[in-house]
């Protein structure tokens, strides 16, 4: 598959924010190809376009799977998999948001409340670092229950919530 120069672009660029994100480069290059070329593709057509192992994209695959970025779908006269990305820009942010926050916060607020118990029977501690672990833990509670009262919200109606960015906070004021 010839990609044109600014999909290309995109796709490497896609892989080295991945990177950055601490997502595997071609996992990440596999889901901006996926998203950005309007046709299924099997492994073998994302192996060949990427010049990478076709191992590689079936572990990549896997990962986009496991997120729920990416479905398995079939071509009438083929019997291989082929794989769709999610189209929708605000499906694949919630989707990506909520496995980050089962991934790594909800197992980091596990161990921040295990310590904060703990915390309060262990006479090595100086109260001023029980209070930055409180302190850590209820910022982190907070982003939680913030993140759980907006997730369900409508695309539309988050959209204009984003929108108004700074005038939400000019209207409320700056301590």
């Amino acid at each position: 598959m010839d990609l044109s120069p600014t999909i290309q672009k995109y796709i490497l660029h896609w892989g080295e924010m991945g990177a950055r994100w601490g997502v595997n480069r071609t996992v990440s290059q596999i889901h901006a190809l996926l998203f950005l070329v309007n046709q299924p593709l099997n492994a073998e057509q994302i192996a060949e376009t990427l010049n990478v192992a076709r191992s590689n994209v079936s572990n990549s695959l896997k990962e986009l799977q496991s997120w729920g970025l990416v479905r398995i779908t079939h071509m009438a006269g083929d019997r291989r998999d082929h794989f769709l990305a999610l189209q929708d820009v605000w499906a694949i942010f919630r989707v990506i948001v909520e496995e980050r926050k089962k991934r790594e916060i909800d197992p980091t607020l596990t161990v921040l409340r295990a310590c904060a118990a703990e915390a309060e029977d262990d006479p090595l501690l100086e109260p001023a670092t029980k209070v930055k672990m409180e302190q850590v833990l209820a910022f982190l509670e907070m982003l939680t229950a913030t993140y759980d009262d907006y997730k369900h919200l409508p695309p539309a109606t988050m959209q204009r919530f984003l929108k108004m960015g700074g005038k939400v906070a000019r209207l409320i004021g700056s301590d």
